[in-house]
């Protein structure tokens, strides 16, 4: 998996993943009408990204796009993790974790990040076991949300640089 900024051309990979109706429901996205209207959101947000966010489109070694990594916020030395998968047939085979293990290890090479921390719904299993899985430690508990019509509430996370060198050692 490799991680490489979003160019225009990506919008229409990105608008063909809002017309999948249990991406949009997982994701927290708004289905779009047409692909037409889902491009120019995204060709919008591309090339006027907000500054404090970082998106990388995620890539199999064959350049097939499978999902994108966020890293967010402006204060030194931490951001936010967040990551998708799409579209929903990508799910279940690993690609997340993938996904997330090379953001991490992005935010703390490249990067020079000294602490992530993220969030993920209770109810959404998955995706609190892939923040699990690439190291992250349960800090507490955040605010209560609805997922695919269901209450719950956020478990957060964090991944300090010390912890996650002690994990590569």
């Amino acid at each position: 998996m490799r991680l490489r900024k979003l160019v225009p051309s990506d919008a229409d990979i990105l608008a063909e993943w809002a017309m999948d109706p249990v991406f949009c429901a997982h994701a927290g996205w708004t289905p779009q009408a047409t692909i037409a209207a889902g491009r120019e959101r995204w060709r919008a947000l591309i090339e006027s990204p907000d500054p404090a966010l970082l998106r990388l489109l995620a890539v199999r070694a064959n350049g097939a796009p499978v999902g994108y990594a966020d890293l967010h916020g402006d204060s030194p030395g931490e951001r936010e993790l967040g990551y998708v998968v799409g579209p929903s047939r990508h799910w279940g085979q690993g690609i997340g974790t993938s996904i997330a293990r090379t953001a991490v290890d992005h935010a703390f090479i490249r990067l020079g990040m000294q602490r992530l921390w993220a969030e993920a719904l209770e109810a959404n299993v998955a995706s609190v076991r892939v923040l699990r899985r690439v190291g992250m430690r349960h800090t507490g508990y955040g605010d209560d949300a609805d997922f695919l019509g269901e209450p719950t509430r956020y478990i957060q996370f964090e991944l300090t640089r010390e912890d996650w060198l002690a994990e590569r050692i």
